[in-house]
């Protein structure tokens, strides 16, 4: 076998289209009956592709991943992503927030003319082949047993350990780790976190809480959030997730365009024997978050301290929802255990990408378009690998994958 690349993901999936382009003779093993299955999971309420917004701010949403990542997101980032989709009869738009979308919104039509254009350039995908680990090559479970491969070169694209019935189990660590790669602990990442709620909660159950902002130790972040049965959930949460899940205290600003001032020279407006519910719904408060306020601040405290409540409003969380419902995670294959061009350095010709490695970013975009800059890097750095210590020259970076 020439070139092959296990998972089916958004990263292997890129990794393939490389190889396939340079030539190699490319074939993606993917465990489940299809591939992308995670992709398509995330489009099902639309597909953010990526965020369109200044290059220094989107690349600081890795974090302390963030050199290391820049050269591949400054060869395939928010603007390359875009032309990628429009390359394949996928129009964009870009949303008040910035995220981008296909004008579509489903993953599906842009999986259909991705797979429809791997087609074209050779690649062949087998479904149901699970790789259990090394033999004297590759093992795999296929429908028809187990079978031994020997490619050429490979590129790992098997996803972190979240959600694990669309594909992503983690399992493959220890089969690396017991070849010499270092491998970060997986946590949580993009994830709920449990609350323990009153018996007057569970009518808000489901009810988004819009229009707030979210504090957690000195990061504000404005967004919405859905209350459950479970705790909270969405695009809020998951953007301060890493903060509160290394123990920083959630705190709630139900009033962001108001002052301390302004929200107790409001309160204060209400007629006497005036209920406080319906003080704050006068406030422009949604009922969920009224519920909040009587959840969290009680005993009730005068108005003049329940303006700053307001303004402040204390969440006690129970800790994060488990590893297997976190929409991705953190840990990995370290940097270390990695050459530039995502090579890993104890096992020549075999390189790895997409959320196998050791970088966690928030929702909006950005998980998405790092797994295709680093799948397509691995990919075009796979395709000119001809040995340990022997590469075709390769040829300039070019903006975008077609």
């Amino acid at each position: 076998m020439d070139a092959l690349v296990i998972g089916g993901g958004p990263a292997g999936l890129m990794a393939a289209e490389e190889l396939a382009r340079a030539g190699r003779r490319t074939v993606i093993c993917e465990a489940k009956p299809s591939v992308a299955r995670k992709l398509l999971m995330a489009g099902k309420s639309g597909l953010n592709i990526t965020k369109d917004e200044p290059a220094a701010s989107f690349l600081a949403r890795y974090e302390e991943a963030a050199d290391w990542l820049a050269p591949m997101l400054a060869d395939f980032g928010p603007a390359e992503v875009q032309d990628w989709c429009r390359a394949l009869g996928q129009p964009v738009f870009t949303g008040s927030s910035g995220r981008v979308f296909p004008e579509a919104m489903k993953a599906s039509p842009l999986l259909r003319a991705w797979l429809a254009r791997l087609t074209s350039l050779g690649v062949e995908i087998r479904t149901r082949w699970r790789w259990e680990g090394f033999g004297a090559g590759l093992c795999f479970r296929t429908p028809d047993g187990m079978v031994e491969l020997a490619p050429r070169v490979t590129v790992l694209a098997l996803g972190g350990a979240s959600w694990s019935r669309l594909g992503s189990d983690g399992a493959w660590a220890p089969w690396l780790a017991a070849r010499g790669i270092v491998i970060a602990p997986f946590r949580p990442a993009n994830m709920g976190f449990r609350v323990t709620w009153s018996a007057h909660m569970a009518r808000h159950f489901g009810s988004p809480v819009k229009g707030v902002a979210l504090l957690a130790g000195d990061r504000r972040e404005r967004g919405e959030f859905v209350i459950s049965a479970r705790g909270l959930e969405g695009g809020g949460i998951y953007a301060i997730a890493r903060l509160l899940r290394e123990g920083a205290p959630l705190a709630l600003d139900l009033l962001p365009d108001l002052t301390v001032d302004e929200v107790r020279a409001r309160l204060a407006r209400g007629r006497a024997g005036e209920s406080l519910a319906n003080r704050l719904r006068k406030l422009g408060l949604a009922p969920a978050a009224v519920a909040l306020v009587q959840e969290f601040a009680r005993p009730l405290p005068p108005i003049e301290v329940l303006a700053a409540r307001l303004k402040e409003l204390p969440v006690p969380l129970d800790g994060p929802r488990p590893l297997d419902e976190a929409i991705s995670t953190a840990g990995g294959i370290t940097r270390e255990s990695l050459t530039d061009s995502l090579e890993l350095r104890a096992l020549p010709g075999v390189f790895a990408c997409g959320e196998m490695l050791d970088w966690e970013a928030p929702t909006g975009g950005y998980l998405l378009t790092a797994c295709l800059a680093t799948g397509r890097h691995a990919g075009r750095a796979a395709a000119f690998f001809n040995g340990p210590g022997v590469r075709a020259p390769e040829p300039p970076p070019s903006g975008s994958a077609g």
